[in-house]
């Protein structure tokens, strides 16, 4: 009885290549239960093991439906490029129309560096209205403090706008003068590529383009004065720049729909209101 156990399970089986026309046997495989089934299980993980690393490690991988693929994660990066740059645009328009209006109504202009430091306040600790208050006003004991002896700042910058030095911004011939009704602004002609320069310290507020006026910059000066240049051929500031008397601003060009030649489209504000430039300014 154990011996035909015995045989029983060393049973062995064999799987045979024959030419069907001569009957010679071309191939022969012995194996057992055992063997066959461990080299199909063994074959299986080899199967598995090799799609797995050619699916993780290969491109094959972008042809699995619903995989991103180079090409759209390129896309979803340059899509949240372009929206991050039409926000900023869109901040500095609302920035720009904002301190228009504000200048045509005659009210104080907003401050760049107030805006700028408001964005951090998601980094700073925020404080409450009554500690700002408090804070404010021993800022505002300590300076006066400190300069109770010496010549104030806020009294240099605070001189009226006939007492101001304005550095030239372009040396050229006005083309058309200032006219309080129909041309409340000067055009000064000069070769193009002229650099044209900032008249007084100040912050740039806006830099940008405009189908009429062409690439435009303006610029917040102390003692609520705004001056505007337009049609220029190439901005070299950007809004938010702090600006030094005499430093280049911009080329002289011809951008933009309303003009008919190289020239500086120049405007003056102070507190809301147009001025003639030339009785300041020596062009």
């Amino acid at each position: 009885m154990s011996q035909r156990t015995r045989e029983k399970k060393s049973k062995k089986f064999r799987l045979a290549v024959i030419d069907d026309t001569t009957h010679r046997q071309l191939a022969t495989l012995h194996f057992t239960k055992t063997s066959f089934f461990v080299t199909i299980v063994t074959i299986v993980v080899l199967l598995f093991v090799a799609v797995y690393l050619i699916l993780a490690y290969t491109p094959a991988r972008t042809f699995i439906p619903g995989y991103p693929d180079a090409r759209s994660k390129r896309a979803a990066i340059q899509n949240a490029i372009t929206i991050d740059s039409l926000e900023s645009v869109i901040y500095k328009w609302e920035l720009y129309s904002e301190n228009l209006r504000r200048a045509v109504e005659g009210e104080e202009p907003l401050k760049i560096d107030s805006l700028i430091n408001a964005g951090r306040k998601s980094q700073e600790i925020s404080l409450d209205e009554a500690q700002m208050l408090r804070q404010d006003s021993l800022l505002r004991q300590h300076v006066k403090e400190e300069e109770q002896f010496g010549i104030s700042e806020r009294d240099r910058r605070n001189l009226p706008i006939e007492g101001l030095h304005f550095f030239t911004p372009l040396k050229g011939v006005i083309s058309q003068g200032y006219d309080p009704a129909e041309h409340p602004f000067v055009d000064i002609t000069a070769p193009a590529g002229s650099v044209v320069k900032a008249p007084l310290d100040g912050t740039v507020i806006f830099a940008g383009w405009s189908d009429d006026a062409g690439h435009t910059i303006q610029i917040q000066h102390d003692g609520d004065i705004i001056s505007i240049y337009k049609h220029n051929e190439k901005l070299l500031k950007k809004a938010g720049d702090k600006v030094t008397a005499g430093s280049p601003i911009a080329l002289v060009g011809n951008s933009g729909e309303l003009t008919t030649g190289y020239h500086l489209h120049f405007e003056l504000w102070h507190k809301g209101e147009t001025v003639d430039p030339t009785k300041y300014i020596k062009f």
